[in-house]
């Protein structure tokens, strides 16, 4: 059986037999190889106050498996040098630049120096569903506290705020959970765009 190629697309044909196997490291990294350099996108987040130190780790993992660029970390957030932190991180910290800064205004401020539209993954009442709003070639999520979200003076300082919609009767999503849903959404836009 052969995959049908779709334009722009990495095309990675399985052996003969193999169809519904799983691929084998080789081909897995011929396979991520391609969509990275497929892929011309840049992405940054800041963690406005995440507190609990397995999310921070695990936003780490997930921003560096989209090829974020950098990370802000506001305090509460712990530092990726916590051990805590490196534990559900395994190794990522050490693919993505990362910085404490002194508040969330601070990090929006960097991020936007440095060229980035920064969007708050956050519930409020002026919010557009993530997939509405244009994200565009490079954009830095903002995600806020486990409870408490982002903080009022980072939202007025993003240029965007948007929401995952759900479906079901859970109102909100775990924030690692929600940061990767966000991170494939900004990859998402750039692939369907080509």
């Amino acid at each position: 059986m052969t995959v049908p190629s779709q334009p722009n697309r990495p095309n990675v044909q399985p052996k003969p037999g193999n169809e519904h196997k799983p691929l084998g490291a080789t081909d897995l990294k011929r396979l991520h190889r391609e969509w990275r350099r497929s892929t011309e996108l840049r992405l940054a987040m800041i963690l406005d106050g995440v507190q609990k130190p397995f999310n921070v780790g695990g936003l780490f993992r997930s921003a560096a498996a989209y090829r974020a660029e950098t990370m802000w970390l506001v305090p509460p957030a712990p530092p990726p040098t916590e051990r805590s932190v490196a534990k559900s991180a395994l190794g990522c910290e050490r693919l993505l630049d990362w910085h404490m800064a002194d508040d969330g205004f601070a990090a929006v401020a960097a991020a936007k120096e440095q060229g980035f539209v920064t969007v708050a993954i956050e519930l409020t009442g002026s919010a557009a569903p993530l997939f509405d709003l244009a994200l565009g070639p490079a954009v830095c999520l903002v995600l806020g506290h486990e409870e408490r979200g982002i903080k009022a003076e980072t939202l007025r300082a993003v240029d965007h705020v948007g929401y995952l919609p759900q479906l079901g009767k859970v109102g909100s999503l775990n924030v690692a959970q929600a940061g990767t849903l966000a991170l494939y959404e900004a990859a998402r836009q750039i692939w369907t765009a080509r």
